[in-house]
């Protein structure tokens, strides 16, 4: 197991705070959270946290590589711990489902950009649209 965040933080020269244990927690629970949910979840325990610090803690947490952030769509970007970034969003357009693929799913995609363009993909970042299994069952089955 890799260190927990207490050591994380504490390796890296920063202070554990109650505000940054919860927020990493609320990201942990929540996963590809917008930072209005993030602040949400913390304010379940903690009353006094503000919207604020919640944007300043995760861009502080970001910052040291402990969480990383995606964009599933237009409006605020989703958070979720770095440690658990190594994947491509699926986004349906119709029911918004999210679905989490390995990168070895694209990994002719990335090649051919690496090859062809010289591309280096980041897989973390990397959100591709359309529409699931269930949404494209449910409008073949309706016409």
């Amino acid at each position: 197991m890799s260190r927990t965040w207490d050591e994380e933080l504490r390796a890296r020269g920063y202070r554990v705070t109650p505000q940054r244990q919860l927020v990493l927690e609320a990201v942990s629970k929540l996963d590809h959270a917008t930072p209005e949910e993030i602040c949400a979840q913390v304010q379940q325990t903690a009353r006094g946290v503000n919207i604020s610090t919640i944007y300043r803690t995760l861009e502080l947490l970001e910052q040291i590589g402990m969480v990383t952030h995606t964009h599933l769509g237009h409006g605020a970007p989703t958070y979720h711990l770095a440690s658990d970034a190594d994947h491509v969003h699926l986004v349906c357009r119709d029911c918004g489902r999210v679905t989490e693929i390995s990168p070895d799913a694209i990994r002719g995609l990335i090649t051919a950009l690496e090859d062809q363009h010289g591309f280096e993909t980041d897989v973390g970042h990397l959100t591709v649209f359309g529409r699931c299994k269930e949404c494209r069952g449910s409008a073949e089955g309706s016409t």
